[in-house]
């Protein structure tokens, strides 16, 4: 017989654990073993933008590019994970020297964590489109297993963060005003996980307006952006370096557009844009195709709960790829309505096979 100071589970709160944590548990677990060749065999002597964040990480932060030193977040967690590894690291593997390995490793562990977390919120996301509970599981897996997320995982990056941040952003525009939580937390890590984040405001605010109102919108964006510029300020400070350098950086970017767009029209680029999804990306169209076989009612179709919200997701994703001219690593933020999309095509599948 229960005591009668015993406390009664929150109603609802199973299926909350069935809805987030059993998606995250499941997406750390693809995730460590997909990123774990990428962390251990991984050549940093080609990849400028890994040695910046493990400098970061160990608090140097004298030949950082301005592109990278402000976004904290990740390196300094790394940081925090790789004191306790770094105690450990050397019994476990003797055979790699102390130094840069532990804070690999912690990079590693950090971002598996984040981008399942990211994979939680796409899972979720789909959910409230109507997709089954298999088939949006189905889905984000599928969406894991782009060497995109590979990268985002085992090597020292800050992606996972950012991801999340669009992963959020998504799943609140979704849910409703029921995911405020996830459109405050984006508007607040949005500014510290990329400076591009304020090509996704407008999004937010115009399909987030029914998930939060415009003031509270305006408030977490406040304080998302009052964070930034502490850690500009502490960041400059310590260089001694003028405020004057991040505008020149973004100003630089849009030199990128040309080039992005000469990269798409040729067949490497074609060959970049498939590949970030993999030969996952065959599955919708397929699907669409399918549908369109035969007349049917338009809002029994796979993709009727698509829409506006995700045609617009895709223009912020376009601007990402052609300011950066790393079509294939952006065009991977497209990933939450992509696995929506997906999961509805995994969902409808038997009927429109037999259609």
């Amino acid at each position: 017989m229960p005591s009668p100071h015993s406390v009664a589970p929150a109603p609802g709160a199973g299926q909350r654990v069935r809805r987030w944590l059993l998606p995250w548990l499941l997406a750390v677990a693809a995730l460590a073993n997909l990123a774990y060749p990428m962390y251990v065999h991984f050549d940093f002597s080609h990849s400028p933008d890994t040695r910046s964040y493990l400098s970061m990480a160990a608090g140097r932060f004298d030949s950082i590019r301005i592109t990278h030193r402000y976004r904290v977040l990740v390196p300094a967690a790394a940081a925090v994970v790789a004191a306790p590894v770094a105690q450990l690291y050397g019994r476990v593997w003797p055979q790699r020297p102390a130094g840069l390995w532990p804070r690999r490793f912690a990079f590693y562990l950090v971002n598996c964590l984040l981008l399942a977390a990211a994979g939680a919120c796409w899972y979720n996301a789909a959910r409230q489109l109507g997709a089954a509970p298999e088939a949006a599981i189905l889905a984000m897996l599928a969406i894991l297993t782009s060497r995109w997320a590979e990268y985002a995982a085992g090597l020292p990056l800050t992606d996972s963060l950012y991801l999340l941040v669009f992963g959020l952003s998504y799943y609140a525009v979704r849910r409703g005003p029921r995911g405020s939580w996830a459109l405050i937390l984006a508007l607040v890590l949005g500014p510290l996980s990329k400076e591009s984040f304020l090509f996704l405001v407008p999004w937010l605010f115009w399909f987030g307006r029914h998930t939060l109102a415009w003031p509270r919108q305006l408030l977490a964006l406040a304080g998302g952006l009052l964070a930034l510029l502490a850690v500009h300020y502490a960041v400059d400070t310590h260089l001694g370096a003028p405020a004057t350098q991040s505008v020149s950086n973004a100003l630089e970017h849009v030199g990128n557009i040309l080039y992005s767009l000469r990269r798409a029209a040729s067949p490497k680029g074609l060959g970049e844009l498939l590949s970030i999804f993999g030969l996952f990306t065959l599955i919708v169209p397929v699907a669409f195709w399918l549908e369109k076989r035969r007349p049917t009612n338009p809002s029994a179709t796979f993709y009727a709960p698509l829409g506006w919200a995700e045609t617009g997701l895709l223009a912020v994703v376009v601007i990402h790829m052609l300011l950066s001219g790393d079509l294939g690593r952006m065009g991977y933020l497209f990933a939450p309505a992509f696995c929506a999309a997906l999961a509805l095509a995994f969902t409808h599948w038997r009927r429109l096979v037999h259609s």
